[in-house]
């Protein structure tokens, strides 16, 4: 078995695209925990210490803006690559994601090999700064 490229939290509330997005990382080398929606999400993060959250915008109980900023402003999870994966592509959307600090922002229908990709510069840069201060 080969080294794991790193750990990744998929959270989305749909059921299909969440094992979609699971599979295709778990097939590619990357250790996959998935959540159902935000607050799934901040409930387990410090216990799975991804090193990239892929995150669904529009969910219930808690969407992603407020999970990403939550992440963002939670000094345990500030380091932590997070990537939003919506089907909201306006510019401004895209804006507000970057003014929250996110690392990448796609749009649905996604593409896989661009998913992948993402997620594994990602899980690098995540990797190589460890340790360091």
């Amino acid at each position: 078995m080969g080294e794991v490229l790193g750990r990744v939290l998929v959270v989305d509330d749909d059921d299909v695209i969440r094992q979609l997005i699971a599979v295709n990382l778990t097939l590619e080398g990357f250790q996959v925990d998935t959540a159902s929606d935000g607050q799934d999400c901040l409930d387990r993060v410090l216990d799975v210490m991804p090193d990239v959250i892929t995150l669904d915008v529009m969910m219930p109980r808690l969407d992603g803006w407020m999970t990403a900023t939550r992440l963002r402003d939670n000094e345990g999870t500030s380091h932590i690559k997070v990537v939003l994966i919506t089907a909201r592509a306006q510019e401004d959307d895209k804006r507000r994601g970057l003014g929250i600090g996110v690392d990448a922002y796609l749009t649905k229908p996604f593409d896989p090999a661009e998913l992948i990709q993402v997620v594994r510069e990602l899980a690098l840069t995540a990797r190589s700064g460890r340790g360091k201060a």
